[in-house]
């Protein structure tokens, strides 16, 4: 199998670490993320320009024809930088579903704002008590005339403060746990009975709790068919796995990379702590940790066209070993930093954090880990 890059998929993997270096440095990326905001609307409107927003839809939709492998190369040089912006809610989730089962009508409406920044999306899928569980919706949408009600709670929606739009999950028919009756749909944000509390994550980004309170979608939200979008919200959040593991790749070298820097230059004894073999070996280990993930996001990326049991064979995989390497080489980065890899200044720590947290969205080690075993053995 060819693993090589094509040449325009090089040159834009030269102008995105050209852009986060010289526009992401850390001082501008701390500003930013403690700012009113809390992002740089100045970076979404040059990842606009660059044509990365449109990247992963077809040509027909008004994209530039890209695919999972673009996506997996745009979000892995965000990951070295720690980028906030709402790549993966705009463009590989709402995309995603709108690429996979909008209408003509619903992509001339909203892929076209996607492409030009003007539309931001927000994936509101998570309940307090959903445990993973995208068929676990406590949120329901009932019809009522030609279009439906929507009532509920969403959790830790990343990127909602910055977004116009969002997709949501709902329960239109059965019981709470059932795989029928869930239904995916495209509101506007600051439609009526949306009601959204902002926050900043531990990591650097900002959400919402998005509550729904007899908020009126019309016929024309419904993205697909009605009670038969289980399927779509998994293909989707694999999808959504594969970009955010890149994501984490690129975390993971560059934690790994000032680990190795900072063990050059600390002293200890009279001599740079790096000259400590013991140190050596972890530091080994973690560059081996950071080489498997890479090769598990290939996989991942690679499988995203297979059939749905292959597809989620390789990205839970993925998602169990990367999850357990982003662990252990940040556990790792912040030990050998000592005390400094927990001051806010050291840029470490804040890798620490994003390395951490991405074990908890789309479902933790634990949970693809039972996903996995089940695939493997039916």
């Amino acid at each position: 199998m060819d693993f090589n890059f094509t040449e325009e998929q090089d040159m834009v993997r030269d102008s995105l670490t050209r852009l986060v270096r010289e526009n992401y440095a850390w001082e501008a990326r701390m500003q930013a993320i403690n700012s009113e905001s809390g992002w740089q609307p100045a970076i979404w409107a040059q990842l606009a320009e660059l044509g990365l927003l449109g990247m992963p839809f077809s040509e027909a939709d008004g994209g530039f024809g890209g695919g999972a492998v673009d996506a997996m190369i745009v979000m892995e040089e965000f990951g070295k930088g720690l980028v906030v912006e709402p790549f993966v809610p705009t463009v590989v989730c709402a995309g995603g579903f709108l690429k996979h089962a909008g209408t003509d009508a619903q992509k001339e409406e909203h892929i076209g704002g996607i492409v030009d920044g003007s539309r931001i999306f927000a994936f509101a899928y998570a309940e307090p008590r959903g445990r993973y569980d995208y068929a676990n919706l406590e949120t329901t949408a009932k019809k009522d005339g030609s279009g439906y009600v929507l009532n509920g709670h969403k959790a830790v929606v990343i990127g909602a403060p910055w977004a116009t739009h969002l997709v949501v999950t709902a329960r239109t028919s059965g019981e709470r746990t059932d795989r029928e009756g869930v239904s995916v749909f495209v509101i506007d944000k600051n439609a009526a009975g949306v009601v959204t509390r902002d926050y900043a994550t531990v990591d650097g980004r900002r959400a919402s709790e998005v509550f729904f309170e007899n908020a009126s979608i019309p016929a024309e939200a419904l993205i697909g068919e009605e009670g038969n979008g289980l399927k779509l919200i998994e293909l989707v959040t694999d999808e959504a796995i594969a970009a955010q593991s890149a994501e984490i790749c690129g975390a993971m070298k560059v934690a790994h990379t000032m680990t190795v820097d900072y063990s050059r230059e600390r002293k200890q004894f009279g001599v740079p702590i790096g000259s400590f073999q013991v140190l050596q070996h972890r530091m080994v280990d973690m560059y081996t940790e950071y080489e498997q993930a890479v090769s598990m996001t290939y996989l991942a990326t690679l499988n995203l066209d297979a059939d749905e049991r292959e597809r989620k064979l390789a990205v839970s995989a993925a998602k169990v070993r990367i999850g357990q390497a982003a662990h252990h080489i940040g556990q790792e980065a912040i030990q050998i930093h000592g005390g400094n890899g927990m001051t806010d200044e050291y840029a470490i720590g804040h890798y620490f954090k994003r390395l951490t947290t991405f074990d908890s969205e789309f479902g933790n080690v634990d949970h693809h880990m039972k996903r996995h075993i089940a695939l493997a053995n039916a």
